[in-house]
């Protein structure tokens, strides 16, 4: 982060509110404070709620603020989804299924965050906390912003490609893209619901642990005693686009885990990963035209990348589609015969760190493939490149598995800020 950005802890924060060191009043006080301090350089958000209900906040989250990505519903305000199509639309009559889990888990939704166009890659006009100059990527790009910036020390995103993971990373935080399904979509404008995925951001993955347990009452993994976890290294060595310096990060990772007792070994057999790649692209846009067909009716009035995509899918064969969803299936099988030994995927989060500018959020093409699969996904912060800008790795896992990846990603967090020393412990 920049001396001017920092962000704001969840555990402190639930820590704070649980002791009555602080209350709800005084967070939401807080959260709009530093909003209006700073918002008018990163332009994150798109609606604040100018009265959010901070009675109901019995749950172990007992009212923290929280961001909600502008293609999520939350009752009383206007989902746009960064589209001038929507620029009129009235304010939602109701809360997604999402947004209302986490408000019985004590969270309190205060705005709306900037999203690319119907969550595709035209991007809006945020800026990244860690460098100004720079894409903060998408396609949460105001979530993960505000997060970054301590706005909030929650944010809700969603992911179909990249748009949960490139942006933690660019961003220099926590993330977490929820297992396919492990919550309902009800509320939320998707682009291809054989992909979309719930995401959400925090500061650390320690504090993604917190949250997660609170949204669901699964242990706290962040606060288990984590034994050296067994990794499976891919390295993208398919993808021309990684950059040398995030290769080089890597080495240096997974050299820091090895001596911290871990077991890291490399993926050999990259093709399936690949495979998964191509696919993905063709379901994405195969299904996008057909879930955003009014859109595509007046595909001239959209961006151009939005506009492309929906024309490209329209085009798509029904049996181009069903032989890529087949692709989909061959490759999950030859994957789950390499992985079964390991506890987690470990790879980079992004080609590189964020482009300068704000004219292209970044590429997704290292979360296709896990996309595809509809795996969980955490982004552990903690790295840095040449160029000094944040650097994300990214941890893998089984569906369905967040707990037990969320405490590896705390293991590796530690390691990686130096926090924990190399152990003898071994699998």
């Amino acid at each position: 982060m920049t001396p001017r950005f920092r962000p704001w802890p969840l555990r402190e924060l639930v820590a704070d509110l649980r002791a009555g060191r602080t209350t709800p009043d005084e967070a939401l006080a807080r959260a709009r404070r530093r909003i209006a301090e700073t918002d008018a350089e990163l332009r994150a958000w798109v609606a604040c709620d100018p009265a959010p209900a901070v009675t109901a906040t019995a749950g172990p989250l007992g009212g923290v603020p929280l961001a909600v990505k502008d293609i999520i519903d939350v009752a009383g305000l206007p989902t746009r989804c960064g589209s001038a199509l929507r620029v009129d639309i009235g304010p939602a009559a109701s809360d997604a299924a999402i947004v209302r889990a986490w408000r019985h888990a004590g969270a309190v939704p205060i705005g709306k965050t900037v999203t690319t166009e119907f969550a595709f890659f035209a991007p809006g006009p945020t800026r990244n906390p860690a460098a100004p100059g720079h894409t903060p990527g998408g396609s949460s790009s105001g979530s993960a912003a505000a997060v970054a910036a301590g706005h909030v020390p929650l944010a809700l995103g969603s992911q179909t490609a990249g748009s949960v993971t490139r942006p933690a990373a660019f961003c220099g935080i926590a993330a977490m893209v929820m297992s396919r399904g492990r919550f309902a979509l009800d509320g939320v404008v998707g682009l291809s619901p054989g992909l979309d995925s719930h995401g959400l951001f925090a500061a650390t993955v320690s504090d993604v642990a917190l949250a997660w347990s609170a949204l669901t009452g699964d242990p706290d993994a962040g606060l288990d005693e984590q034994r050296p976890p067994r990794l499976l290294v891919w390295r993208a060595e398919a993808h021309s686009g990684v950059e040398p310096a995030t290769r080089a990060t890597m080495d240096a990772a997974t050299s820091r885990l090895r001596a911290a007792g871990a077991v890291v070994d490399e993926i050999a057999d990259e093709s399936p990963i690949s495979a998964l790649t191509i696919a993905h692209r063709v379901v994405m846009a195969y299904e996008a035209a057909r879930e955003r067909a009014a859109e595509l009716a007046v595909a001239h009035r959209l961006s151009e990348p939005l506009g492309s995509l929906l024309r490209t899918g329209a085009a798509i064969p029904h049996e181009d589609y069903e032989a890529a969803r087949r692709a989909v299936a061959r490759a999950a099988e030859r994957l789950a015969l390499v992985s079964a030994s390991y506890d987690a995927v470990l790879g980079p989060a992004a080609q590189g760190s964020a482009p300068a500018g704000l004219a292209s959020t970044g590429d997704p093409v290292l979360s296709r493939a896990w996309q595809a699969l509809g795996l969980p996904v955490v982004t552990v912060p903690g790295l840095r490149g040449d160029t000094r800008l944040p650097l994300g790795v990214q941890l893998v896992g089984r569906a369905r598995g967040e707990a037990a990846l969320l405490g590896i990603g705390c293991w590796v967090e530690g390691v990686l800020r130096g926090g924990i020393r190399p152990s003898v412990l071994t699998r």
